[in-house]
C-alpha cells in the first residue's frame, strides 16, 4: 500500500479525493488482480500495470456521481435526466434556506411551533382552487397515502381502462394491493360509463378512482365517465373520490400548439375530493407528490400516521413554493424552464443550430442543421412532437454510437439521440447559454 501512496499520480489522487477513497481503490484493484491470478493461474502483472489500474478506477469512480448534463435529447421531461429544471427564483430559495437555519416549522409570530406544510399549502389553494392541500415525497406516495387513508381493507373502484402503469414497472392495481384496498374493475379497455361505478357500489366500497392516462391514449371508439358526475356520484353515495391526475399542468398548454391537456384547476372544479400530482412534471417544480381538494379530506390524510414516513423536507418545500409563487404573480410562469423552452421560437432554434454549424464544421466532422421533433416527456402528452430544430452530426470513421459515447464522456456531458446512424442534438432542450459547450465538445470530437 505504502509503495503505491509514494506514486506521485497516486499522491495527487489522494489530495484530490482524500487518501481514504485511494486506499478503498488500491484495495480493490489487488482484489480483483488476486481473484483473477488464482482463477486463471495468471502471473502476477507488474507494477506499473496495478498502477495503471488504481489510477483509471480513480478516475471512473470521480465520475460515476451524479454531474450536470447537457440534454440534447429534445426530450423536455427526460425522467433519466431529472426532469423538470427548477427555476432560477427556487434554485435561489434552496440556497437560502438550506444554507442555514429556517422557520421550518416554527411559527415565528406566535414562538410555537408550526406546521411544515402551512407556507405551501397557502400557495396550492391559490394556484388550484383547492380548499386544503398537502406535499408528499412523490406521486405514487400521494396515492398509497390517499388509499391507505380511505380504503384499506375495503373496496377502491377504477374503470379498467385506466389500471396504468408508470415508469419502473410499478403499476397501479400493484399499489392498491400493498395500501391494502381491494380492487373493483369496472367498463371495459375502450368504454366504461357512469352507470359502470353506480353498479359497483357495495357497503364496502370506499373509494371512487380516477387515473390520467397521461403516458398512453386510447383512441376511437371510446368513452369515459365525466368527473363532474363521478364526483356528483360519490357525493350522493357518501363514498370519497380520487383523481390520480399525474401531470399537474396548471396552464393551459394548447397556447404553445400542444394537445389540450387536464389542468389541477380543471380536476378542482368537477368536485373531485383528492386530485394527485406530481411537482417535477407540468408544474416545473422539484419532485414532489401534491394532493390538493376538500378540507375535510385532506384533513383525514394529515391524521394518517403514513404521512410522517412520506414527508418531504425543507428544500422540496423551499424550491415548491418558490415554484408557485411565479404562477401567482403574472406571467410568472415564463421563467420556468419548461414553459421557457416550450416558447422558444422555432427560428430561434434554427439561427442557434446554423451559428454552431459555421463553428464546428469540418472535413473530420459533418454537422448539419435539421428539422427536429422535441417531445415534453415525463410520461406526459404522449403523442404530441413540437417541431424543433438542431444538429445532425456523422463521424467519417464511427459509427453513431461511438460517437454519441465521446459526447457523453466529454466536459461537460451531453446526452443525445440517434436516428438513421447520424447523432442528433436537439437544441430546444439546450439553454442558449450552451451554446459554446456544445461547440466546445463537438470541437473535441473531431480529434
Amino acid at each position: 500500500m505504502s509503495r503505491f501512496l509514494a506514486e506521485p499520480e497516486i499522491s495527487a489522487w489522494g489530495e484530490r479525493v482524500g487518501t481514504t477513497v485511494v486506499k478503498a481503490a488500491v484495495d480493490s484493484v489487488l482484489r480483483d488482480v488476486r481473484a483473477t491470478v488464482t482463477r486463471e493461474r495468471q502471473n502476477v502483472p507488474p507494477f506499473d500495470a496495478l498502477l495503471e489500474r488504481v489510477d483509471a478506477r480513480l478516475a471512473r469512480e470521480e465520475h460515476e456521481g451524479l454531474v450536470a448534463v447537457l440534454n440534447g435529447t429534445g426530450i423536455l421531461l427526460h425522467t433519466n435526466l431529472g426532469r423538470a429544471p427548477l427555476a432560477a427564483a427556487a434554485l435561489d430559495a434552496v440556497v437560502t434556506l438550506d444554507s442555514g437555519y429556517s422557520n421550518l416549522e416554527f411559527d415565528l409570530g406566535a414562538g410555537a411551533r408550526g406546521s411544515r406544510y402551512a407556507r405551501v399549502t397557502s400557495l396550492l389553494c391559490a394556484t388550484t382552487g383547492a380548499r386544503d392541500a398537502l406535499v408528499v415525497n412523490n406521486c405514487a406516495a400521494a396515492i398509497l397515502l390517499i388509499l391507505d387513508t380511505f380504503a384499506k381493507g375495503r373496496e377502491v373502484i377504477v374503470s379498467r381502462g385506466e389500471l396504468v402503469e408508470i415508469g419502473g414497472g410499478f403499476r397501479l392495481p400493484d399499489v392498491l394491493a400493498r395500501s391494502g384496498a381491494s380492487l373493483v374493475e369496472v367498463g371495459t379497455t375502450n368504454k366504461t360509463y357512469l352507470r359502470d361505478f353506480e353498479r359497483a357500489l357495495t357497503q364496502d366500497t370506499a373509494l371512487l378512482l380516477r387515473s390520467h392516462t397521461s403516458n398512453y391514449r386510447i383512441e376511437g371508439f371510446t368513452a369515459e365517465a365525466p368527473a363532474a358526475e363521478l364526483a356528483r356520484l360519490g357525493h350522493r353515495a357518501g363514498i370519497a373520490t380520487a383523481e390520480d391526475l399525474g401531470s399537474g399542468a396548471l396552464i393551459d398548454v394548447t397556447q404553445f400548439g400542444l394537445p389540450h391537456e387536464r389542468t389541477v384547476l380543471e380536476a378542482v372544479a368537477d368536485g373531485i375530493d383528492l386530485v394527485a400530482f406530481s411537482g417535477d412534471k407540468l408544474l416545473g417544480g422539484p419532485q414532489a407528490g401534491i394532493i390538493v381538494g376538500a378540507a375535510s379530506a385532506v384533513a383525514r390524510l394529515r391524521a394518517n400516521p403514513l404521512l410522517r414516513a412520506l414527508r418531504v423536507d425543507k428544500a422540496t418545500l423551499a424550491a415548491l413554493a418558490a415554484t408557485l409563487r411565479l404562477y401567482v404573480r403574472p406571467g410568472g410562469w415564463r421563467e420556468i424552464p419548461f414553459y421557457r423552452m416550450l416558447a422558444t421560437p422555432l427560428d430561434e432554434l434554427r439561427d442557434r443550430a446554423q451559428r454552431l454549424v459555421q463553428r464546428v464544421e469540418c472535413a473530420a466532422l459533418n454537422v448539419r442543421a435539421v428539422a427536429l421533433q422535441s417531445y415534453a416527456g415525463g410520461g406526459t402528452l404522449p403523442q404530441a412532437g413540437l417541431a424543433s430544430y438542431g444538429l445532425s452530426v456523422r463521424g467519417p470513421d464511427h459509427a453513431a454510437e461511438h460517437d454519441a459515447a465521446r459526447l457523453r464522456a466529454g466536459r461537460p456531458r451531453l446526452v443525445t439521440r440517434i436516428a438513421d446512424g447520424a447523432v442528433l442534438i436537439d437544441l430546444r432542450t439546450i439553454p442558449p447559454e450552451s451554446d459554446n459547450d456544445v461547440a466546445d465538445v463537438l470541437t473535441a470530437l473531431r480529434r
